[in-house]
């Protein structure tokens, strides 16, 4: 059958197409393409250009690990404003992509100055096309968010604007095998990127002794066993083209040539009998339940393994679960990795570093990472028994030669720092979704303080200080313990004249009472209708008749005498 697509004219003709990742994915997710066949693989930032045919995309969406959302650009074109976006998109002939009974949806993201609300850009886009079918047809395709026929992403750094095809629809990390979750579950594009990153391919056991919902269990199955993980996926949205080829995807569903038999167990542990349950169940409903092991048990109680193996796990954070005693369970980890782990490597995905300092071990390697919005490390620790010299005399390795130029570049995490400036809490990858990302300018003065005192001459320093406090220069420590034990003072902070005070106002009727909301606020209406006598200076009432007269004989200045 693969010869029948291989004669196919037409449809090997190859297009640009998009993978969109996680940031600091992007070399994990260009090596698969690369394995898988594609051409012109360039990486970028959170994300990796190539090319490819039909069945390239199709594979693409269907076998990737580290792929969030395939794109197929269908226009590049210069953007100084709305109005060029709107002509520029309507510049494309959607017949070919849509027909009136069709529905679709626009996401966009903008980097600009230009344009600042994603949302905006979006609508322009959906105008254009709606606007070209009623013109032509006096019809219009309607918008559907939740399940259209057609997805489209627009893509806007400065001026330059990318408009594409979205040929997977629901985010690829969901790969629908997960029946249940738990509290802040690991993303699958997430820790199957770890997986793939520390170079485990099912040469092992596995392990994860804090596994919440059985995300990475799954993830190394499925990676140890080559299954393409869109095998569980119910539909993509390249089903809904009007080019879609359903032999050539169905030939590529059934396809099972590259799966690989697995020699080894994966195991994964956790103290939390929820979380157990719902691994189980996870597992269960991906038919690995030959190749994963859930049971119940305490990281605190690991014992070395038997067989040579791999930990991989992500501890929490107590960031998005609240944990007790956070840093003694990273000191307890690092203890049993010490002691019950030797001649295997660990691998430890955190976000703070006062976490990684009460493992208190050396790390070989340390990656970063994305968590959501948490910027996170991602450090491999090389266990083994005795002294580094008797580890190194026997022909081991601590450290590779790609590992050291890693850690030898300077700045590494600096640079990638900067990428989380650019995102606010709520621009964070809800659901590990690409599209809820919204890109705002950057501006770092906005992280200067908002006061900042100004600097002064010296020679006016010392006047500064003694204008301030003059009286510190002449004050002695004995008078000043003689102040505090004043008996006048005491007499009047323990009752004296502040409960004077209080008994002064606190049976008038408009005084002030010295709590808040019982005071002279809302009595005025009280003086309304009632003759009120305003004394002057010396309390002697005003004389009305001995006022001055402003009006009278119509002269402005005339009074009586």
């Amino acid at each position: 059958m693969e010869q029948e697509y291989n004669n196919i004219g037409p449809e090997r003709k190859e297009y640009e197409m998009i993978a969109k990742t996680f940031m600091g994915l992007e070399e994990v997710l260009a090596e698969e393409l690369t394995n898988l066949g594609a051409n012109n693989v360039v990486a970028g930032r959170r994300m990796v250009s190539f090319t490819g045919d039909k069945e390239m995309m199709y594979r693409a969406n269907f076998q990737l690990h580290t792929a969030i959302r395939i794109l197929k650009p269908i226009k590049h074109f210069k953007a100084l404003s709305a109005d060029d976006v709107y002509e520029e998109v309507k510049k494309v002939d959607w017949s070919e992509y849509l027909d009136e009974k069709k529905t679709f949806a626009v996401d966009a993201v903008v980097f600009s100055e230009e344009f600042r609300h994603s949302k905006f850009v979006a609508y322009r886009v959906k105008d254009a096309i709606a606007d070209q079918f009623r013109e032509k047809s006096g019809t219009r395709p309607n918008v559907s968010i939740a399940n259209p026929d057609l997805r489209l992403h627009i893509h806007i750094a400065e001026d330059r604007a990318t408009l594409c095809l979205d040929s997977s629809g629901e985010s690829l990390h969901r790969r629908g095998y997960r029946q249940e979750s738990v509290e802040a579950p690991l993303n699958e594009v997430l820790a199957a990127g770890m997986i793939l990153m520390s170079g485990w391919r099912g040469e092992t056991d596995f392990i994860d002794p804090m596994c919440g919902s059985g995300t990475l269990p799954i993830e190394a199955a499925l990676i140890a066993h080559n299954m393409a993980p869109g095998i569980f996926r119910k539909e993509y949205a390249f089903e809904k083209w009007p080019d879609f080829d359903s032999d050539l995807f169905d030939y590529i569903y059934n396809d099972d040539s590259q799966e690989r038999d697995f020699e080894h167990h994966i195991y994964g542990y956790d103290n939390d009998p929820k979380a157990v349950s719902t691994a189980r169940r996870n597992v269960k409903a991906a038919g690995l339940s030959n190749d994963v092991t859930i049971e119940l048990q305490d990281f605190a109680d690991f014992k070395q393994p038997e067989e040579k193996a791999v930990i991989i796990t992500n501890p929490p954070y107590g960031e998005r679960i609240s944990t007790p005693n956070l840093l003694d369970t990273y000191k307890m980890i690092g203890e049993i990795l010490k002691h019950e782990f030797s001649g295997n490597e660990a691998w430890v995905l955190s976000y703070k570093e006062e976490c990684f300092d009460q493992i208190g071990l050396k790390p070989s390697i340390k990656i970063p990472l994305y968590n959501g919005s948490l910027e996170c490390e991602f450090r491999k620790y090389q266990m083994f028994q005795g002294k580094l010299r008797n580890f190194r005399s026997e022909g081991n390795i601590l450290k590779t030669e790609e590992e050291k130029k890693a850690m030898a570049e300077k700045h590494r995490f600096k640079k990638n720092r900067e990428f989380k400036n650019r995102l606010s809490e709520d621009e964070a990858n809800k659901d590990g979704d690409i599209r809820t990302f919204i890109f705002h300018k950057h501006n770092p003065a906005y992280q200067e303080p908002k006061f900042m005192r100004r600097a002064e001459p010296e020679d006016q320093k010392p006047e500064r200080e003694e204008r301030k406090q003059p009286w510190k220069k002449d004050f002695k420590r004995d008078d000043h313990r003689d102040f505090r034990r004043d008996n006048d003072r005491k007499d009047k902070r323990d009752g004296g004249f502040r409960e004077d005070r209080k008994e002064g106002f606190k049976d008038k009727k408009y005084g002030f009472k010295g709590k808040r909301g019982d005071d002279f606020r809302g009595r005025r209406d009280d003086f309304k209708g009632k003759k009120t006598d305003f004394r002057g200076k010396g309390g002697k009432p005003f004389d009305k008749k001995g006022r001055k007269d402003f009006r009278q004989k119509g002269r402005r200045f005339e009074h009586e005498d």
